[in-house]
């Protein structure tokens, strides 16, 4: 099988897929579902990515069975905790508003906006591909570093959920922004840490020497995930949601801890 074809299979797949979501919501289905499937679409398209014979880009079998396992690792963390969280009830707010927004058209609109999400799983997915098809033999130090900032991510990523969800389940936290642990340190610091996981895939995509030019292709993943994540779907609509549901209160954690980037909060605004 060639790269053409293997990337394809894997589009048809995920338009396939998210159109299957896109039919569920309209029919009722909490709208939460459409992340969870995305994050397990992302997971498999990455997992086949890495495993399927391809000419010509048959790289290391230790280093494609590394990334096949950390891209399944990450999907089935990510998607089973929205996914559960879904499934406790209430919608996603950026969803609610944009239902709103868009009034009558919402249908088509949501279909075109989760052909987009599709789109946005095949880049990453190729990211992946990337990664595990470096034809450095033998595991080599980049490869380490890379699994070592991949296992941060991921377990940073669900320390940061379950310090909200167990924030959240408090009832005297009602109405309240948590500002614990990591959230302390960063308005936003699960989309922090899925931003670090993809630099994890381009450290192992560029190798040890950065001499095999497509590896540099790689660093297409994580600053594809970075303008998601902070300039798009990410925290803009997150805000504002809490904007309006939590007012002065969002503001004064908004003055003192940072939006994206983990830091120490401004002590003279921390009251």
């Amino acid at each position: 099988m060639t790269a053409a074809v293997l990337f394809l299979l894997l589009a048809a797949a995920a338009a396939l897929v998210m159109t299957a979501v896109w039919f569920a919501v309209i029919k009722g289905a909490a709208s939460g579902l459409v992340d969870a499937v995305w994050s397990f679409l992302v997971g498999a398209a990455g997992v086949t990515a890495a495993l399927a014979p391809v000419d010509g880009w048959e790289g290391d079998w230790q280093r494609r069975l590394l990334i096949a396992a950390a891209a399944g690792l990450w999907s089935c963390r990510l998607g089973i905790h929205i996914l559960r969280r879904t499934l406790q009830g209430g919608e996603d707010p950026r969803y609610a508003r944009l239902r709103e927004e868009w009034g009558e058209s919402w249908r088509f609109r949501l279909f075109l906006f989760l052909q987009i999400q599709a789109a946005a799983a095949l880049l990453l997915a190729a990211t992946i591909f990337i990664a595990a098809r470096n034809p450095a033999e033998g595991l080599q130090w980049s490869d380490i570093a890379g699994i070592a900032i991949l296992a941060m991510a991921v377990i940073g990523e669900g320390i940061a959920d379950a310090q909200l969800s167990r924030f959240r389940r408090k009832a005297t936290n009602e109405g309240k922004v948590c500002d614990e642990g990591l959230w302390s340190l960063s308005r936003h610091p699960n989309y922090f840490f899925q931003w670090l996981g993809w630099c994890g895939y381009a450290v192992i995509a560029i190798g040890p020497a950065g001499a095999w030019s497509w590896g540099w292709v790689a660093l297409a993943g994580p600053a594809f995930m970075y303008w998601l994540l902070v300039h798009v779907s990410g925290i803009p609509p997150l805000e504002a949601h809490m904007m309006r549901s939590r007012g002065a209160a969002f503001t004064a954690y908004a003055d003192r801890v940072n939006a994206f980037w983990p830091g120490l909060p401004n002590r003279e605004k921390t009251s």
